[in-house]
């Protein structure tokens, strides 16, 4: 049941992020943009690896990803907000 619940919210995060996106690519910030959407999205798709993992060990491994892409897109999205990039 947790798995489900965590691939939920991660999909729903990536379209989110995919909003996000589109507000900051309006601004010409290709650089921040980009990063965010891999960043963001990547998070579910590791969460989907982890799913699929053929070990405890790959299913861990995966899920640290999905942790370090979530970190990361919380750094992009402090820099987004404390930039004022865009008025979301």
């Amino acid at each position: 049941m947790k798995e489900i619940i965590v691939k939920l919210k991660s999909y729903f995060y990536a379209l989110e992020i995919i909003k996000i996106n589109q507000c900051i690519k309006k601004e010409n910030e290709w650089v921040i943009s980009k990063q965010v959407l891999r960043s963001g999205t990547s998070i579910g798709a590791n969460v989907e690896a982890a799913d699929a993992g053929v070990s405890k060990r790959d299913f861990a491994s995966k899920m640290s990803l999905a942790s370090k892409e979530a970190r990361e897109t919380l750094y992009w999205l402090r820099l987004i907000k404390n930039s004022d990039l865009t008025s979301i």
